[in-house]
């Protein structure tokens, strides 16, 4: 006889799908259909009926006891991950909420881009959402106003660039908002229809030019000028990007140490490319290598496309095992308005939808340098987020809903694939100095990331021997002073990832700290199989496991034998 009492998948799964209801964002990002015509709740209500959905799926995961292996992990996972968003609800985090990659006002805009536009039907659907923009917008505006009356409100930083993203998709600069462009493109409409999708796009635009102007009138008044978060605010967040509670002056300290080390072996390549050159002089000098350069956004994004579907072609059977549905990878320029930079997507449950890889460049940019990108393709794609991602999205048999589609750590995912670069470097896939200098100045890039964000949040002093104003405690000016002067990634990406770390505390370094974290398991478990062990059988079952916190993944590594 069966037991009465549901048991932690079948509640993991049961929460996936009312979360899904009450967050139509998040539905569509995971790939869960049925709620593309709708946008969230985002006044305060709203956050407060989705922790309250959170807090019940917690309890009843807390008093369900496990029947096997498979629910003890689950359990683990659902309560570490779980728990940390009910913290950041009750510090009144959530409803706060604002930055320059990843928060509402970027979502309600990003979420198109995952939509169907092929018939009719698919903008019909769009119209109905498009029409719920401006209430969803409003929505955002009470939760700040409620925020910044309980005293948080994000630094003026945050404020002003959130506005200037709002107003490029209102079309309020020199070019055309975003909404009125991505409707252009429908076609075989009837002309009412026509109408309505035209009709709700102008609406919506408007809409975020009155969030603009929102920010900019009423919240930026309010708006801190010192963008330090400190440090309280910085362990809950880093807590809940690594999922481990860090030593953050002993991450401070590794991360000087590993620039160190990997700025050592940057000027070994720069000696190969060009002798005694600095390593931006040897950037110089494949910069203007013709071999590295793509003119066109149409040439680049198949520059892209041919890369990843190389990638997913050499790789398979040989190196990792990617099932037929892992295949499909789509490689798109992101529409303009947002953060400079690549991210990706991944598929629905039935791979429907592929995984995407998405770049996102300045919008007057047509001229592409690929020894800089080969290494970040390999990243967003296979061996990296796509293969990571979609594995995880294909273990119906032994993931729960929650575990398959909703647990993405950066620690582990963005760790995995900081882990990927380097891994295809040891497969044979860099052996070019000048791709392989790509890869490790996005190696020592995220490096400088645990050192520059830990150290503006925490405004921790600069040590001696690192050449750098030491003894001075960090700032913005000089957290931007030395991602310009001590890494080669281009100017325009660095002044953007200054205001991204500032925005997002905690999140930068999860890369490099859960790299290091993989490598280090990686290390323990081949110690403890000793000849038997085989690496693409741990690359399989380490990604068969799905996304969770550094410290769940460490004890769940530890038990492969």
């Amino acid at each position: 006889m069966a037991s009465p009492h549901p048991g932690v998948h079948q509640i993991c799964d049961r929460f996936v799908d009312e979360y899904a209801a009450a967050d139509p964002v998040t539905a569509t990002l995971l790939g869960i259909t049925g709620y593309d015509d709708q946008l969230p709740d985002y006044t305060p209500e709203g956050y407060a009926a989705r922790a309250s959905l959170s807090a019940r799926a917690l309890a009843d995961v807390e008093a369900a006891e496990p029947v096997d292996d498979s629910e003890r992990a689950a359990k683990a996972l659902f309560g570490e991950r779980i728990g940390l968003e009910l913290e950041i609800h009750r510090a009144g985090l959530d409803i706060a909420a604002l930055n320059v990659i990843a928060c509402p006002v970027q979502d309600v805009r990003v979420v198109f881009d995952l939509m169907p536009a092929e018939t009719p039907e698919d903008w019909a659907v769009i119209a109905a959402r498009l029409t719920k923009v401006p209430r969803a917008l409003d929505g955002i505006r009470a939760s700040l106003l409620r925020a910044a009356d309980e005293g948080h409100v994000s630094a003026l930083r945050q404020v002003s660039k959130v506005a200037g993203q709002a107003e490029t998709w209102a079309g309020l600069g020199s070019e055309p908002g975003f909404f009125t462009t991505f409707v252009a493109g429908a076609k075989d409409l009837s002309e009412a229809q026509r109408a309505e999708l035209d009709k709700a796009a102008r609406a919506a635009q408007e809409a975020y030019a009155e969030l603009a102007g929102f920010l900019r009138a009423e919240l930026a008044p309010k708006a801190p000028t010192k963008d330090a978060v400190g440090e309280d605010a910085y362990r809950l967040w880093s807590r809940y990007f690594t999922g481990a509670a860090l030593d953050l002056q002993e991450a401070y300290e590794w991360g000087w140490a590993e620039f160190a080390r990997i700025e050592a072996e940057m000027f070994a390549v720069a000696e190969r490319i060009k002798p005694g050159a600095t390593l931006a002089e040897a950037a110089e000098v494949l910069d203007a290598d013709e071999r590295y350069r793509v003119n066109g956004r149409v040439a680049f994004e198949k520059w892209m496309q041919d890369l990843s579907d190389d990638a997913l072609k050499s790789l398979r059977g040989k190196h990792f095992d990617i099932p037929d549905a892992l295949m499909a990878l789509e490689c798109k320029i992101a529409p303009p308005g947002g953060g400079i930079g690549a991210y990706y997507t991944g598929p629905s449950e039935d791979f429907s939808r592929p995984g995407r890889m998405w770049w996102s460049v300045p919008a007057d940019k047509e001229e592409f340098i690929t020894w800089r990108e080969v290494s970040t393709v390999y990243h967003e794609g296979v061996p990296g987020h796509h293969l990571q991602i979609a594995t995880a999205v294909a273990q119906a048999a032994s993931l729960n809903k929650y575990q398959r589609v909703m647990s993405f750590v950066s620690g582990h995912g963005e760790g995995w694939a900081l882990y990927a670069e380097r891994l295809m470097k040891d497969l044979g896939y860099l052996s070019d100095d000048g791709n392989l200098l790509g890869m490790l100045s996005e190696q020592l890039f995220r490096t400088a990331r645990v050192v520059v964000d830990l150290g503006m949040h925490l405004e921790l002093e600069i040590p001696a021997g690192t050449g750098f104003h030491e003894g001075e405690r960090w700032t913005p000016e000089l957290g931007l002073e030395f991602l310009l002067t001590r890494t080669i990634t281009d100017a325009a990406h660095v002044y953007d990832e200054i205001d991204r770390y500032l925005g997002w505390p905690g999140q930068a370094p999860a890369y490099k700290l859960g790299e290091r974290l993989w490598l280090s398991a990686r290390e323990e478990v081949r110690q403890r199989q000793g000849d038997s062990f085989d690496i693409k059988d741990f690359h399989t079952r380490a990604l068969q496991l799905g996304g969770m916190g550094l410290d769940t993944l460490r004890d769940q590594l530890s038990r492969l034998s």
